[in-house]
């Protein structure tokens, strides 16, 4: 199948994708100078979410760009761009992951680094998404779920549960159920659990589990 509704399988799966990175890099500048927040709960949103972009920077630049360029030359000037912008992006994930989170004195400059982060995030993936978007739908389907399935293969363990939360938040039942389709089979079967640690989680860092 290479499209859900009248939008193709890859940009809904990335869509979903942009929308949990702008989600999780909100909630970890808000968590952060959030009292009821724990900074055990906030350090592993944090980690989770440094990984996981950088995962997902490199999977572009030595992956998607190239696969992208072959069928869309036309946008191969406008991907180096957006590389360049993982770059700076990198950069400010590096001060977040060094940033302390050890007592409350420490939740201000988490918090700054955190903001710094959710700005370029919500910028770049601004920037990204009039290139990516339209060059996705040039893409083969067959193409896409090769290059999903390695995503899914390489990406980070820790703190798993987090993806499934936020997916749930951000897309349809429909489009949560597809983008978890290419989940191992074993891992499949442990998605209703996941749900279930995410929702604590993240109601924990949003504030919601507040008395």
């Amino acid at each position: 199948m290479n499209r859900s509704g009248t939008e193709a399988v890859a940009v809904t799966e990335t869509r979903l994708s942009h929308g949990l990175h702008r989600r999780a890099t909100t909630l970890l500048s808000q968590a952060a100078l959030r009292p009821s927040a724990p900074l055990a709960a906030v350090a592993e949103l944090r980690d989770y979410l440094v990984k996981n972009l950088h995962h997902h920077h490199k999977t572009e630049d030595q992956q998607l760009w190239p696969m992208i360029s072959a069928v869309a030359p036309e946008a191969a000037e406008e991907l180096a761009a957006l590389s360049k912008e993982h770059d700076q992006l990198d950069g400010a994930l590096d001060a977040l992951e060094n940033a302390p989170a050890e007592s409350d004195a420490d939740r201000e400059g988490l918090h700054r680094a955190a903001e710094v982060v959710r700005d370029l995030v919500h910028r770049h993936l601004d920037h990204e998404e009039p290139i990516l978007f339209p060059a996705l739908e040039k893409l083969p389907s067959e193409s896409w779920a090769d290059f999903s399935q390695e995503v899914i293969i390489t990406s980070p363990p820790e703190a798993a549960h987090l993806t499934v939360g936020f997916f749930d938040e951000v897309g349809t039942p429909q489009e949560v159920a597809l983008i978890l389709s290419g989940l191992p089979a074993p891992a499949l079967e442990f998605v209703p659990v996941m749900r279930e640690q995410a929702r604590a989680a993240l109601a924990v860092l949003s504030g919601a589990g507040a008395s």
